[in-house]
């Protein structure tokens, strides 16, 4: 310091951080206004079910997704479609979380195997891109649209944490064998940062889609920015107006009805939910529900059947861990019955950040799979009792 300048104190600098978080919610608050003004609002598509109809699901395999040599951690995998009825998984791999050598990988599943891995992102190929430098990246999260472009969301930060992140928008037209960056999404007006992804996107009824985002710095909570069919941002708008859940999970129940489930970043350990009546042109909070659950990623599903399938880390009264992944059943959206665990551990293993994708009559099922790989199952779908 310079001579004869007082230090400055801890507690100023507290107070200046709280200030500075306080403003950027306020931004972002006021940023997100517009999405309720007169513009005309997209309709999710929503298939037409006469009623839920009992399932059974039987485990056909589960594998391990090829990771690549040599890299010890693996997390936050993603489904994506492509034609002919395969998928593409990415993931998130490197020598730990935030680490500077984290790539983003993909695998192919082709004929009830997956490929072999191979990188479509890195800090160096963002940085090139976009001609700034990037210091860490994480979550990725795809979706294939009606032309058949990929396309890949993946976070990134230039300084700091999580909390100053920007979602990159990637375009891939050799279903997913390499990408090229659009651009950096306009989330948020603090210097466009404390915006990421994890959950699937879900169809519009015009062939666009909406992605599920969320807000980190101080205030926590849910969003959307909807996209047109050639993957153009058109709005953005807050789900609900509560500040302690994020990593929303939204799923179509009807033309109006539309649900979002998060994980809780409070005290509550339960499933957070909000609910919009109108086709998702605006949202309420609902209370918890019923369904313990660590903090941490779920996922959750409509199936060709008419059921919704959520699937979480189910924890104890009291517990801490992640090392329960477990799958409930509701026919209405509202009340949730478990189903069965896909997979449990002991005390410190971690089974954590699942996605979920239906082709046919087959229930694929990723997940972080002890922080070193991503483990992958394969179920079948059959009329039944609604059971596993």
């Amino acid at each position: 310091m310079g001579a004869g300048r007082p230090p400055v104190r801890r507690t100023t600098r507290l107070v200046a951080l709280a200030c500075i978080i306080a403003a950027a919610s306020a931004m972002a608050a006021e940023a997100l206004r517009w999405s309720h003004g007169t513009r005309q609002v997209e309709r999710p598509a929503v298939a037409t079910v006469a009623a839920p109809k009992s399932i059974t699901l039987s485990e056909v395999s589960r594998a391990i997704i090829p990771m690549p040599r040599g890299v010890p951690s693996a997390h936050a995998s993603a489904l994506a479609a492509l034609p002919g009825g395969k998928l593409v998984s990415f993931w998130w791999a490197g020598s730990r979380e935030s680490g500077p050598d984290v790539k983003v990988y993909a695998s192919r599943w082709v004929n009830g195997a997956w490929s072999d891995n191979w990188v479509v992102a890195s800090r160096e190929s963002l940085g090139q891109a976009l001609g700034y430098g990037i210091r860490r990246i994480g979550n990725p999260v795809a979706w294939t649209a009606p032309d058949g472009t990929l396309h890949l969301y993946v976070v990134a930060t230039g300084l700091g944490g999580w909390a100053a992140a920007r979602i990159v928008q990637l375009l891939s037209h050799d279903d997913g064998a390499s990408f090229t960056v659009r651009r950096v999404l306009p989330m948020s007006p603090l210097f466009n940062t404390s915006t990421l992804v994890r959950t699937a996107p879900v169809a519009l009824a015009d062939g666009g889609w909406w992605l599920p985002v969320y807000f980190e710095i101080g205030n926590k909570y849910p969003m959307l920015m909807a996209f047109d069919a050639g993957g153009e941002p058109r709005r953005i708008a807050r789900i609900g107006s509560g500040t302690s859940s994020l990593q929303p999970a939204i799923v179509p129940v009807s033309a109006t009805e539309v649900r979002a489930w998060m994980r809780d970043a409070g005290e509550g350990q339960r499933v957070q939910q909000a609910i919009s009546r109108d086709g998702g042109a605006s949202w309420e909070d609902l209370a918890p529900t019923q369904l313990a659950n660590q903090s941490t990623s779920l996922a959750a599903l409509r199936l060709s059947s008419g059921s919704f399938l959520m699937l979480y880390n189910h924890v104890a009264a009291g517990g801490s861990d992640r090392n329960v992944l477990s799958l409930a059943l509701s026919t209405d959206a509202r009340t949730w019955r478990p189903l069965a665990d896909i997979v449990s551990g002991k005390p410190g293993d971690e089974f954590s950040y699942p996605t979920m994708h239906q082709v046919g009559d087959k229930l694929h099922i990723t997940y972080t799979h002890q922080r070193r790989s991503i483990a992958h199952h394969l179920l079948r779908i059959t009329p039944g009792k609604d059971r596993l």
